[in-house]
């Protein structure tokens, strides 16, 4: 008998391999468990039996995954343009593009030069500081 399997089955071999164990549903699971055992039981069944869900819990399972999805550390955003079909909106999106990266670099620049002027400006007044105070003590001696 041939079964057929899933991305998701397949992935998911044992309950500690399920894609449920994320930080995001283990912090609610152990801060279900401090306030109210109840919930923390509740979300321990939930990251084990969440794959098995049907029908209304399946739905609220969905729309979990996806609030605790927000908080994923993997989830990248993505700045790459997808071609849109229309040639003088992609040429004219990626000109935009090349501009606004100029600039971003004349900022950086900018702000590395603002940020050397302030440490300059920092070590003279350290500086001058210390003078004084060299001054002060081998006059006090």
């Amino acid at each position: 008998m041939i079964h057929a399997t899933t991305a998701d089955q397949r992935n998911c071999s044992g309950p500690f391999r399920s894609r449920r164990w994320t930080p995001f549903n283990t912090v609610v699971m152990i801060l279900g468990f401090v306030l109210f055992w109840p919930l923390g039981l509740a979300m321990l069944a939930y990251i084990v039996w969440g794959d098995r869900m049907t029908g209304n819990l399946a739905t609220a399972r969905d729309r979990m995954d996806g609030f605790g999805s927000k908080f994923s550390r993997d989830r990248r955003p993505s700045y790459r343009a997808q071609p849109t079909g229309n040639a003088a909106f992609d040429e004219y999106r990626s000109a935009e593009l090349a501009r606004l990266e100029e600039e971003r670099l004349k900022i950086d620049e900018m702000r590395a030069e603002f940020d050397a002027f302030v440490d300059n400006l920092r070590q003279a007044k350290d500086k001058k500081e210390f003078d004084k105070f060299m001054s002060s003590r081998s006059s006090s001696e």
